[in-house]
């Protein structure tokens, strides 16, 4: 044990280190009052991320069940959210860059099967569809021999819509043969005469894969599998084999309710046929984002081709300023440019994204089909993760 020292005893500073010992404080003080550096103020470690608050809004505001983004920046980084719930049944989490059914975000990917084939000489963009399935595409006012592959891939055939979202609903694990669905389209009259306008018809690119199927003589799906899916690396991608109605990896559960005020019914297992070649892909947000990357990176088309599928004419029923290419949209950004993608709806899900000619990508899902003022406020959140 020590000995208490006595005042008297104490050691004491002499004046000369008391000043340099003043002068070391008043230069930390100063550092800390000036930078903030030393210890900065806890409410200014860490901005509101903004694409999270969008994703928040949609669920809380929206009244959506669940949201997923995921965002890449310039500098390639890629960051994954989710906001809400991914069954409303167990609460279960919704799990980060789910698996989602990409709806028709399918029409671009058969796009780039059916432009590989141009490329290969398989298939002429202008020429009619009967060059291919003769007599297919007969009815009031519709003749295949007056509809070329590029009025189909650009939805400007004047085809009529074969898909029927009632009996969808009423009946979700029935089987659909594509031609079933077209006779549906063709007991209906022509909306106008090919190449006379735009109108985003789900019926164009049933046609268009028929066509890949006769020229290649092998099933849709595998094409778009082989072509595609398989050439770039898109793990969590896949075209579903006929009657699989499930989603086979993590992924939140879909849902669908006929009025605002309805009970959220659970639609996630369904039977993709209806959709086809206009909507029948599986997928993830950063799997999509991968794809509209490699895409405009020449990594799926050479340069000719590539350049058709960007030659674009206006949709503005799509949004202010978007315009339509070969199973490709252009869209607007509030802060400059434009991004690239397609988006696309199926029964319980939506996604919307694309990507951007310096690098960014995003992609945002939801698990419900959004209409009015929610819908353009998922465009809105696109948006936000782009120019942020």
């Amino acid at each position: 044990m020590h000995a208490r020292m006595s005042p008297r005893l104490r050691p004491t500073l002499s004046r000369g280190r008391r000043r340099k010992a003043l002068l070391a404080v008043t230069v930390l003080t100063g550092a800390v009052m000036t930078t903030g550096a030393l210890f900065p103020p806890a409410a200014s470690a860490a901005k509101p991320d903004t694409v999270q608050n969008s994703l928040n809004a949609l669920v809380a505001d929206d009244r959506m069940p669940a949201a997923l983004a995921s965002v890449t920046d310039r500098d390639g980084r890629t960051r994954h959210y989710t906001a809400g719930i991914g069954d409303l049944k167990t609460g279960a989490k919704v799990p980060k860059d789910g698996q989602v059914r990409a709806g028709s975000n399918t029409k671009a990917f058969t796009a780039v099967v059916a432009l590989q084939l141009v490329a290969e000489k398989k298939i002429a963009l202008d020429a009619p569809v009967d060059t291919y399935l003769p007599g297919l595409l007969r009815g009031e006012g519709i003749d295949g021999r007056h509809i070329t592959i590029r009025q189909l891939l650009q939805h400007t055939s004047g085809l009529p819509e074969y898909l029927d979202k009632g009996a969808i609903l009423d009946d979700r694990q029935r089987y659909y043969e594509p031609r079933e669905l077209l006779d549906s389209a063709l007991a209906q009259k022509a909306h106008f005469s090919p190449g006379a306008k735009w109108e985003y018809i789900n019926t164009n690119y049933l046609v268009a894969g028929l066509i890949i199927q006769k020229v290649t003589g092998r099933p849709l799906g595998e094409e778009i599998n082989r072509r595609v899916v398989d050439r770039i690396g898109l793990r969590h991608t896949s075209f579903p084999t006929p009657g699989d109605m499930a989603i086979h990896e993590p992924h939140p559960k879909g849902y669908h309710r006929d009025t605002a005020g309805s009970p959220w019914r659970e639609v996630t297992e369904l039977d993709p046929s209806w959709g086809w070649a206009a909507g029948a892909v599986v997928s993830t947000n950063s799997d999509l984002n991968r794809f509209y990357t490699a895409l405009l990176g020449g990594e799926l088309l050479p340069p000719a081709q590539l350049a058709q599928m960007r030659t674009t004419v206006p949709a503005e029923a799509r949004g202010p300023g978007v315009r339509y290419g070969l199973g490709l949209t252009s869209t607007p950004l509030s802060c400059g440019g434009v991004y690239w993608g397609h988006g696309g709806t199926a029964l319980g899900y939506r996604t919307r994204g694309g990507v951007t000619e310096d690098g960014r990508a995003a992609g945002i899902a939801v698990t419900t089909a959004p209409t009015g003022a929610a819908s353009q406020r998922v465009e809105a959140a696109v948006d936000t993760a782009l120019c942020r």
